[in-house]
């Protein structure tokens, strides 16, 4: 496997962690993917509950109150400086998801505390590089479904006299939420493979703009045959909740030990396209009307409507997911890839990067 850039910032091992919120990939597993040679990737959701939610100056029910509080600036910059602790000065990059509140001030905040790399999905980020003009050395990373989506933010890009330093291609088989409707992730032109092809061609007509598949990627056999098509390297998230250094709750790492895989599904979410996760007691909640109700403390995602997409669907995001984060297994809201019932073990980041380059 191959080395290669993103901007000015070399990647050893061609394989990049996804960005997994609330809580799952803050320092200890973004930093410790980092100093093995890939490229550890900090989410910035839910920021505000890091170290017992030290950093958020506002509380209701125990939980941030409104955005500045649930993306904590502060917390990021913790987060940040805890990772480098374990990586160094090697590449690290930020998860910042284009359709929260806040998405401006949290990009800026992500630049200021060291980031070297930002990578953005869950919308087009057309504008994204207005926000990172005073850090040039800053590598910007969009998430696309399709090569329109990529000609569409090139374009936009190019009266920022930029274009992307890599492209992440996701597939309908990724954990969280989709780029497609429910429809289109069960379609065959949309599988991974079959929308990587016309991307790469894509990025080519805007310069030598590596490619990163990701969604459903799983063992040495899948990364090799993503490069062979010609991407630079892969993104994986779900294999990487199975490590010791992954920030998660053990509870969480339990949920999808114990997963079986009838029990991964796609669902409805407040942001309006669906998300795959494990089905547990707070869908059934749901289904029964026994779910948390909805309060819309942190006002996370502009989609959500400050709650109303919350209300239709049945559960907040934020809440539910940052209650897996705390390990709450009755209302907490678990997020994998569709091989995630294929976790059998916790092993260690160092482990799982000898397995992924050199095979089980």
């Amino acid at each position: 496997m191959k080395s290669f850039k993103i901007g000015k910032y070399t990647i050893a091992k061609p394989i990049i962690q996804g960005g997994m919120g609330v809580g799952i990939s803050w320092d200890k597993l973004a930093g410790s993917v980092s100093a093995e040679g890939g490229l550890g990737v900090i989410s910035a959701v839910g920021t505000g509950y890091y170290e017992n939610l030290k950093y958020a100056h506002k509380l209701a029910s125990n939980r941030p109150v409104d955005t500045a509080n649930f993306y904590s600036k502060e917390a990021f910059k913790a987060i940040v400086d805890n990772a480098r602790k374990i990586c160094g000065d090697k590449p690290l990059a930020a998860n910042i998801l284009y359709a929260i509140n806040d998405y401006a001030r949290v990009v800026r905040d992500a630049c200021e505390a060291g980031i070297d790399i930002i990578i953005t999905g869950a919308g087009l980020p057309t504008n994204m590089p207005e926000f990172t003009k005073d850090y040039p050395n800053v590598a910007l990373i969009p998430i696309v479904s399709s090569a329109k989506a990529l000609k569409i933010i090139c374009k936009r890009w190019a009266r920022y006299d930029k274009v992307p330093d890599a492209v992440i291609v996701e597939g309908p088989l990724s954990g969280g939420h989709q780029g497609f409707s429910y429809e289109e992730c069960l379609k065959e032109e949309n599988q991974l493979e079959n929308i990587v092809p016309p991307i790469i061609e894509e990025a080519k007509n805007w310069g030598d703009i590596p490619v990163i598949a990701a969604g459903g990627i799983w063992d040495k056999k899948d990364i090799d045959k993503f490069l062979d098509m010609g991407c630079a390297g892969v993104q994986m998230g779900t294999r990487f909740i199975g490590t010791f250094e992954c920030d998660a709750h053990d509870n969480l790492k339990q949920v999808l030990l114990n997963a079986k895989a009838e029990d991964i599904q796609l669902m409805k979410s407040p942001v309006g396209y669906p998300a795959r996760g494990v089905v547990t007691n707070l869908q059934h909640a749901i289904e029964n009307g026994t779910a948390p109700k909805v309060a819309c403390i942190s006002n996370c995602v502009f989609p959500c409507k400050h709650g109303e997409e919350a209300k239709a669907v049945g559960f907040c995001i934020a809440d539910r997911l940052s209650d897996a984060y705390l390990g709450n297994v009755e209302t907490g809201l678990f997020f994998t890839g569709s091989n995630g019932y294929k976790l059998d073990k916790i092993i260690s980041v160092k482990e799982l990067m000898d397995i992924l380059v050199n095979g089980e």
